[in-house]
């Protein structure tokens, strides 16, 4: 009988990524609790400087930043790149949670405070704990993903309600259009799940949103 040989043990693999999962926590709860009050942008990593929706995270971040609120983004390029550097340019905190993915995605030169994960759901969960609202740029999966947990997270009392602000009414319009003609008409919502987020095209009114939830204005 041949002796039992461990090669390439996946239990045994998983069993050490529990510490590389709880450093990655640590890490991040240790440094963004001293950053205060902050909202997280999230957006397309593939727009072009030129794309207008550009211009629009870079002063949504910079009227927030003027307001007193760090900023958060996945710490990437195109409209990640634009709302840390709107945080930058108002001498506010710029935060970035980047993500080790294939595809290598660096972080921006606008991040003053930088993160690197290995773990989505760990990134997700520093999005989620250290923002006071989410704003929603044009955006991927990456973006509908985060818009969507956030939303589902409030509407089963995970996490307590904050505002959640899609930008951008042209671009959005298709997906709320069919959560109203398919999602909606079938049962699997209600009309008060449409309380969950805010639409807007004017950064003000996302700085306005956000105050007024808040009891600031």
């Amino acid at each position: 009988m041949q002796p039992f040989k461990v090669k390439d043990d996946f239990t045994r693999e998983d069993t050490w990524r529990i510490f590389r999962i709880i450093s990655e926590f640590v890490d991040g709860f240790e440094i963004l609790s001293s950053i205060g009050k902050a909202v997280s942008i999230f957006g397309s990593s593939r727009l072009k400087r030129t794309n207008k929706y550009y211009k629009y995270a870079e002063q949504i971040a910079y009227l927030l930043s003027k307001e007193g609120y760090a900023i958060i983004t996945g710490g990437g390029p195109a409209l990640m790149e634009a709302a840390n550097k709107g945080a930058k340019k108002a001498e506010g905190i710029s935060v970035g949670l980047n993500i080790q993915i294939p595809s290598e995605q660096k972080a921006n030169k606008y991040v003053d405070i930088l993160l690197d994960f290995r773990y989505f759901f760990v990134r997700k969960v520093m999005f989620v704990k250290y923002a006071k609202a989410f704003v929603i740029m044009p955006g991927g999966y990456g973006t509908l993903d985060e818009f969507t947990e956030a939303i589902n997270l409030i509407q089963t009392e995970r996490i307590q309600k904050f505002p959640v602000i899609l930008f951008g009414s042209n671009y959005w319009k298709g997906m709320t259009k069919w959560l109203h003609d398919v999602v909606l008409k079938h049962g699997n919502i209600n009309h008060k799940d449409f309380e969950l987020f805010k639409i807007t095209d004017d950064p003000k009114e996302v700085v306005r949103i956000i105050k007024e939830f808040y009891g600031e204005n």
